[in-house]
């Protein structure tokens, strides 16, 4: 895998940190909000939240992660990845915050320097009251080098097709619980 890093550049690239976690997101970003039901009932909600904090649900996405073992906790360095063999690309990230709870499981994780974008993403799994289970991936992010600069509205439309097909894989992922 070719790696977009070094040691000693595990610097956030912007400053909100944690801005993912409440509202609203902060201005001069592209923003994301993806929300999805993706089943009902406790059992799926356990299973997307571990699929979800163990990156089992970006795995079978078809994205590279490495990772520590087991849940995210914050502080963790994260590598998220494409491509195959020698074509393959990762680009560092830092999990800012986690959610643990009852009712809602996730976490978000910041770019690092040599990302191509600057920004916060989150991964969150909700269940309502009445037992409906839901996804929400939420971001912000701008062009932090030349090439994601240059493909303009194009990397927004790629970050809400990928959202939309980790909630597909999600879904399955809950639903087989």
């Amino acid at each position: 895998m070719t790696r977009l890093t070094s040691a000693g550049r595990d610097t956030l690239t912007y400053p909100d940190r944690g801005a993912t976690a409440r509202q609203p997101l902060p201005g001069g970003y592209n923003h994301l909000n993806h929300r999805a039901r993706i089943g009902h009932g406790r059992a799926a909600f356990e299973a997307a939240g571990a699929a979800v904090t163990t990156f089992h649900a970006h795995r079978a996405s078809g994205m590279l992660v490495r990772a520590g073992y087991g849940a995210v906790r914050p502080g963790a360095r994260v590598e998220v990845g494409i491509g195959l063999g020698p074509l393959a690309i990762t680009v560092p990230c830092r999990v800012i915050w986690t959610a643990y709870g009852p009712a809602r499981t996730g976490f978000a994780y910041g770019t690092l320097s040599g990302h191509p974008e600057s920004g916060e993403e989150s991964f969150v799994v909700d269940l309502d009251a009445d037992g409906a289970v839901w996804f929400t991936v939420t971001a912000f992010s701008r062009p932090a080098c030349w090439y994601t600069r240059l493909a303009g509205p194009v990397v927004p439309f790629l970050q809400l097709r990928y959202a939309r097909r980790l909630t597909r894989r999600l879904r399955r992922l809950a639903n087989a619980a």
